[in-house]
């Protein structure tokens, strides 16, 4: 008898509190669990949310165990960047493989995919950075798909726009840049004006957006006018 694809996940940081909790001083709300299940739930999955973990590497450890035995794939959001207290890739290395880590993207350039294993269970694990915008953007370049083609699925490519630049867009060759847009419709044609500040911390930045600009790998500066792709967020967030 088949079954849905079971999908862990949680966030990681000493920082973090749940909504609802008291937000003591250095302490900020955890977004990224909110986000990651509304994304997760337009894929038709079960979730298994299982909070913050501590930045403490035993913590991640037994949290990793539990998610490899009960899920078939494990989402986190932290950890994974070259900071002291980052311990997601060091754990998930000692628990199985890490296939790749950083990505020549931006948003998102540390973000770990690897596999782990538990008591004779594993799972694949994507562990995404802990900005909230990093952690949408990562999802629906990498995870949307993979969790899909998981589930039995065969993803289609998401479909594009193109749209000219209301303004100059300043992007450096050798990366693939996500950059938050405001699509509208002009004369026959779309356009797209950026949402201002792109900081990867900024969550205000995707609520104001309705789509994301891509600008490709080899893509440099962008000059008003000139025709850029962009991913709607119309069905997807």
């Amino acid at each position: 008898m088949l079954r849905r694809l079971r999908v862990a996940f949680f966030s990681t940081g000493d920082e973090l509190r749940s909504i609802g909790e008291p937000l003591d001083e250095g302490c900020v709300y955890d977004s990224n669990r909110y986000t990651l299940w509304g994304m997760l739930q337009r894929l038709g999955v079960d979730l298994i949310d299982m909070g913050v973990v501590r930045d403490d590497p035993a913590a991640l450890e037994a949290a990793f165990r539990h998610a490899a035995e009960n899920a078939d794939a494990v989402i986190t959001s932290g950890g994974v960047s070259v900071g002291e207290a980052d311990h997601t890739k060091q754990v998930m290395k000692s628990l199985g493989d890490v296939l790749f880590w950083k990505i020549a993207m931006r948003p998102g350039r540390p973000m770990a995919i690897g596999r782990i294993t538990s008591r004779g269970h594993d799972a694949i694990l994507f562990g995404l950075p802990g900005n909230p915008v990093a952690v949408m953007v990562t999802f629906y370049a990498f995870v949307r798909d993979a969790l899909l083609a998981m589930s039995g699925a065969s993803p289609q490519p998401l479909p594009m726009l193109r749209a000219a630049s209301t303004q100059a867009i300043r992007k450096k060759a050798g990366r693939t840049e996500y950059q938050r847009g405001i699509v509208s419709r002009s004369g026959d044609g779309w356009q797209v004006e950026i949402t201002g500040s792109q900081g990867s911390g900024i969550l205000r930045s995707m609520s104001v957006a309705n789509g994301l600009v891509v600008l490709h790998h080899e893509q440099g500066d962008v000059a008003a006018g000139e025709l850029v792709d962009v991913l709607p967020f119309d069905g997807l967030v």
